[in-house]
């Protein structure tokens, strides 16, 4: 075999689960062998697919798909400005097929790649959420029963917001909005300040220390309300508190460091190395749970979990509905050869994601198993993938709002 070359990169969106997701496919000069990747940004999928089918993907061609860390770094800068999420998730797409590729021409899977398996098969987290402090806890207790031991609980959705028909609702008859409320997710946060410790007190009595207990702020609050929140969830011994504050506010973590001994978890917004950098340094975060796409693949995020390790902070790779079933496999591969992976958070899918991509790993008792086939060991059936076309436009979630109407972030 001579050298192998990227002969076309193509770009696939599907929807099997109603989240748009972008699947790259890069095809190579030797005939059968390509290779598959995650570039999913849901709510921007189609600039996406346009940087990899008008820019990205012809500039990649009779490229050598060997030369990974060549190909990403050039990539990365070809546009002179970088390190935005639009290009990192083009870029991303690229890179994990060209990891996918190079497990399958060394007939190994990725994991054997970076040194081999440091775990046999990874810990996951589920959501439990629900409109009342038991329904969260039927679900947390359905999961224990599944096996799994570490649960994220929300109470109502990202800061409690609660379902309706279009118009905002409120727990307290006092919380209203104006008139010509603009449309959004409304919700009040200083209702969600006082009511998320109640929860977590209602789980801690009913089931002990049996459960390790997870919960995401989602950058719903001002920075002193984070850390007044931080400080009332203490003494229910969390495993962590994610994403309590969002990217612009980050020099707030040293006053939430000091006010509370929840371990924090970080990053489902970072594009930008100095975002975390400057966190490891300080000892302000425990995890990092970047979205792989976000920040360009599985080749950056070998260098950040070496970096977090250093540390002494694990991974937490963001895993939810909106990575396809492929970007979930590149978090399990990395999952299974880092020393200081933490957790890996999990969406699930049904059967429908399972026939569009062949190959998905099994979970049992808690944990995901990859199986043993080269590069990723999972396919995509594009006959199956068009059945479930992309649901375009911006979701509801991320169009957050105040009691007053005014804007707030997702």
């Amino acid at each position: 075999m001579g050298e192998v070359v990227i002969r076309r990169v193509r770009t696939v969106l599907t929807a099997p689960e109603g989240i748009t997701l972008v699947v790259v496919k890069v095809e190579t000069s030797e005939p059968g062998l390509y290779g598959l990747g995650c570039g999913t940004f849901t709510q921007h999928a189609e600039a996406v697919k346009t940087v990899l089918d008008r820019e990205l993907g012809p500039w990649a061609e009779g490229r050598p798909v060997a030369r990974i860390a060549d190909f990403w770094q050039t990539a990365a800068v070809s546009g002179y400005w970088r390190n935005g999420p639009v290009l990192n998730a083009a870029l991303s797409g690229i890179d994990m097929a060209l990891w996918d590729i190079k497990g399958k021409m060394a007939q190994m899977p990725c994991y054997e790649l970076w040194g081999g398996k440091c775990r046999d098969a990874v810990a996951l987290y589920r959501h439990a959420d629900g409109t009342s402090m038991e329904a969260v806890g039927d679900q947390v207790e359905a999961w224990l029963e599944a096996g799994y031991r570490y649960v994220r609980c929300q109470w109502g959705g990202y800061g409690g917001a609660l379902p309706g028909d279009g118009r905002p609702r409120f727990r307290s008859a006092r919380v209203h909005t104006p008139d010509r409320a603009a449309p959004g997710r409304y919700f009040d946060p200083d209702d969600y300040r006082r009511r998320v410790p109640q929860l977590f007190r209602y789980l801690r009595e009913r089931f002990g220390a049996d459960v390790e207990l997870l919960h995401d702020v989602h950058e719903r609050l001002a920075p002193v309300d984070a850390v007044r929140l931080a400080e009332a969830l203490a003494p229910y011994d969390l495993f962590f508190l994610e994403d309590a504050l969002a990217p612009e506010d980050l020099g707030w973590f040293s006053l939430l460091r000091q006010r509370s001994s929840i371990p924090l978890a970080m990053g489902e917004l970072f594009v930008h190395p100095l975002e975390w950098e400057k966190l490891f340094e300080a000892r302000l975060i425990d995890y990092i749970r970047v979205h792989l796409s976000q920040i360009g693949g599985v080749t950056p995020a070998l260098r950040l979990a070496a970096h977090a390790g250093a540390y002494g902070v694990r991974t937490a790779w963001h895993g939810p509905g909106d990575v396809s079933p492929i970007g979930h496999v590149a978090n399990l591969h990395l999952d299974l050869v880092l020393p200081n992976f933490g957790i890996q958070e999990w969406a699930g899918w049904s059967e429908r994601s399972e026939a569009v991509f062949p190959g998905c790993p099994v979970v049992k008792g808690g944990y995901a198993y990859v199986n043993d086939k080269p590069g990723w060991g999972i396919d995509l059936d594009e006959a199956e993938a068009e059945k479930f076309p992309p649901a375009l436009g911006l979701p509801e979630w991320t169009l957050v709002r105040l009691p007053d109407g005014t804007a707030a972030r997702p």
